[in-house]
Parts: C-alpha cells; sequence; structure tokens
C-alpha cells in the first residue's frame, strides 16, 4: 500500500505522536511519500521519514500508484488536503493531531496506528462527499474554487451587509447581516453548525443556507436542493467584504455577482462504519449530553 502523507508545520505536542505514526508505517512496510511541508516540518525535529520517501508539493507533482491520502493534523489541515486530492479520486484518511477532528477518522490515543492497520487490512469504506464550487468575475486565480465544508461571504468591517440571493433564478428576500453562509451536509457541523444551522447527515443530497447575525427575528436557514444554482450580491455600502472557500479568502467588490453550485466531482474518504458520522456527534459535539440522562 501507498499512503502520501499531507501535512502541516506541528507543535512540539504533537511530536511524540508523529515520531509513533512514522515509526509505525517504517515497520509495516508500506510505501510512504510526503509533501514538502511536512517533510520539512520533520527534519526540523529529527524525525526520520520511512524509505523510500518521495516529497511533493502539490496535485501536480502527486507520486503514482498512490493509494490513500493521510492527513497528518487538524480539521484544518483535512480540509487543505481538497487542494492535493483534487479531482483524483484519491481517497483522503485523517488522523487527528489537532484539537477537534470532526472530520478526521482517528482520535489522538494511539497516533492512528490503529486505522493504518485497519486500512492496510482493507477494513475501511470509501464515502463520497459533495463539494460546492464558487465562481465570479475577476476571482483570484490562487482562490482554489472548491469547498468541502462551505462558501461563506462575509463583512470585513463593522457595517451590516445586503444580501441579495437566487435559487435557480428565482430571488428570496434580501439579508440585512453580517454575512450568508453556504454549506454542504459535511459542513453542517462546521460554521454552519455555530451560525445556527442544522445537523444534516453526510450523504443528503442537500445544500444549507444561512444568514450570519441576521437583523430579522423571521429569518431561519434554508435548506435547498444540492442540483441548485445558488446567486449572490452584495451591497456593502462601498465597505470591504471576504468570501472563503473553506479556510482559504479573499475581498472581493460590491455588486460581484457571485454563482455557487455543485462542484462535478466528489472527495472521496476514508470511514470505518455507517455509523462513524453519529458516533462523532456524541464523542466530539457532545450531542445530547446531559447529567440527567446518567444512570444512577
Amino acid at each position: 500500500m501507498h499512503f502520501a502523507l499531507y501535512g502541516r508545520n506541528f507543535g512540539q505536542d504533537a511530536e511524540k505522536r508523529m515520531r509513533v505514526l512514522l515509526e509505525h508505517l517504517s515497520r509495516r512496510g508500506v510505501r510512504v511519500s510526503c509533501c514538502t511541508a511536512l517533510a520539512e516540518s520533520l527534519r526540523l525535529r529529527g524525525i526520520g521519514i520511512p524509505a523510500p520517501a518521495a516529497e511533493f508539493s502539490g496535485a501536480g507533482d502527486l507520486p503514482d500508484n498512490v493509494d490513500i491520502i493521510l492527513s497528518l493534523g487538524g480539521d484544518g489541515t483535512f480540509l487543505s488536503a481538497l487542494t492535493v486530492a483534487g479531482d483524483s479520486g484519491i481517497p483522503v484518511a485523517g488522523i487527528n493531531f489537532g484539537r477537534l477532528g470532526f472530520l478526521t477518522s482517528a482520535g489522538r490515543g494511539d497516533a492512528g496506528c490503529g486505522i493504518v492497520d485497519r486500512m492496510i487490512a482493507g477494513d475501511y469504506v470509501v464515502e463520497r462527499r459533495s463539494l460546492l464550487e464558487v465562481s465570479y468575475g475577476g476571482m483570484p486565480s490562487g482562490l482554489y474554487p472548491y469547498a468541502l465544508n462551505e462558501i461563506t461571504l462575509q463583512r470585513s468591517g463593522p457595517y451590516m451587509i445586503g444580501i441579495e440571493v437566487s435559487i435557480d433564478g428565482m430571488r428570496i428576500p434580501t439579508y440585512w447581516a453580517d454575512g450568508l453562509l453556504i454549506a454542504t451536509p459535511t459542513g453542517s457541523t462546521a460554521y454552519s453548525l455555530s451560525v445556527g444551522g442544522p445537523v444534516v447527515v453526510p450523504h443528503s443530497s442537500v445544500f444549507i443556507i444561512t444568514p450570519m447575525a441576521p437583523h430579522n427575528l423571521n429569518v431561519r436557514p434554508l435548506i435547498v436542493p444540492d442540483t441548485s444554482e445558488i446567486e449572490v450580491v452584495i451591497r456593502s455600502g462601498g465597505h470591504r467584504t471576504m468570501i472563503s472557500a473553506d479556510n482559504r479568502s479573499a475581498d472581493i467588490g460590491e455588486d460581484t455577482r457571485i454563482t455557487v453550485r455543485k462542484a462535478p466531482f466528489t472527495l472521496s474518504c476514508v470511514g470505518f462504519g455507517r455509523d462513524g458520522f453519529f458516533e462523532a456527534l456524541n464523542e466530539k459535539l457532545l450531542w445530547g449530553e446531559d447529567r440527567r440522562n446518567e444512570i444512577k
């Protein structure tokens, strides 16, 4: 099996677990490639990479015959791994070296050695997650246009903005708010959740439209089919506005017409059972946690 290790600079708190995982990969005799940013951080801390290890900087020079991209970090690292996996169909597995790690497949306990063994044994499933694609005139070439969690448009200063939204050409009432968030089912447990959006099972064929801090008492999140084409125009009174696709962002000008639709490809994610989503809700978001439910 060939693992491509993807990650970024990591802190001292993750050093021990990183050593344990890489030593385990070496013992298992798997083929390993490593992204340049992670390789430099490993060398800086004197951590060896299993040999032979090719290096890659992105999707353009990802080695051939990679079976799984192993994302080592938190949810931010996992989201960035999308830019490497792209439309290749190579599944991404996450090992949590961060804090929450909702998107990752393993906790911090054994440094991920257990799920590595399961992947080598073929004991895993591949889940296909829908992505969002954003486009608009003047979009910078450095802004990767696909998102696993969400596309957001929000104010950059202390001014409320007007947000005009059309769904398949039909205008809905203007939102007056701090911003607007369009999320996938995967992203329903991320930023969308924190601004009042619903929790959605990942394989649902929908998108979530949620205003951020709306100045209306009668505004609620909206669920639309993922076949919808969503157009957004920001009225900001000349003030700066920001657009983001997951953890990548850029400034946009007023009156820019932004289009958000379902991407033409999906992201393949490694999973370990059909109940993983609900287990993550219980374990990481403390779903239904209530001391009154404890049995004495």
